[in-house]
């Protein structure tokens, strides 16, 4: 089994996880951001020292690829490329809103029907969303949505969505259907990459460190006419 060293900087948050064996060894987390800049660096010299001193060797390096911050993405695949260039290892990127959906599908019991609405924050009542199955299915596709009352309402109509992220928050007094579940203080870190950072090791699935770029959604258009996420 693979050591991964991962890095996540797609909110305010600013976290590094050391796994091996599917097992963290290492982690560190800052709540008090954007701090990416001045921690980033710090946090990684520490999980690499830390893996010294246990005679353990990355064999690849995992980073929160977005959607999310467009400064804390560049900062964190910035990191991540830098590392894989200087320890020779691939790189691997993983889906923002995955992460924070299997960090609550791995934290709790839902019924099987259950579905998962990850949501980062975009500016006004906009946000990043997706809507997940409970085997990580993607049953809508990563969007930059507009929030009103009807958000999301064909799924509601049919199922439990529960919902959650720091873009989450400001959508609970607006989406007020009986079915909307929202669970509070869930937040992108590196400790919870691990699952999804093990399964893209064992398939391969390695990004080109040299042109690989984060995930903004520049190209994406929001669900109101003529507004859209630059």
């Amino acid at each position: 089994m693979p050591a991964i060293l991962n890095i996540e900087t797609s909110t305010n948050v600013c976290s590094v996880a050391l796994t091996k064996d599917g097992a963290v060894e290492f982690h560190k987390e800052a709540f008090d951001g954007p701090s990416h800049a001045k921690n980033l660096g710090v946090f990684v010299e520490e999980a690499l020292a830390f893996a010294r001193s246990k005679n353990i060797k990355p064999d690849a390096v995992a980073v929160s690829c977005g959607p999310g911050s467009y400064t804390g993405l560049r900062i964190g695949v910035s990191e991540a490329k830098g590392l894989c260039f200087g320890l020779d290892v691939p790189l691997i990127g993983l889906n923002t809103l995955q992460i924070l959906t299997c960090s609550v599908i791995f934290g709790g019991n839902f019924a099987e029907d259950a579905l998962f609405c990850p949501m980062i924050d975009a500016r006004r009542m906009e946000v990043y969303s997706a809507i997940y199955d409970l085997g990580l299915g993607e049953v809508k596709p990563v969007s930059a949505d507009i929030i009103d009352e009807n958000s999301y309402k064909e799924f509601l109509d049919k199922q439990p969505v529960y919902f959650f992220g720091d873009g989450a928050a400001k959508c609970e007094g607006i989406i007020k259907h009986p079915n909307a579940r929202f669970i509070q203080s869930v937040l992108p870190v590196a400790y919870d990459m691990t699952a999804l950072a093990e399964v893209a090791f064992r398939k391969g699935d390695f990004k080109d460190v040299a042109y690989f770029e984060p995930f903004y959604l520049k190209e994406f258009v929001a669900t109101t006419p003529k507004k859209k996420i630059i």
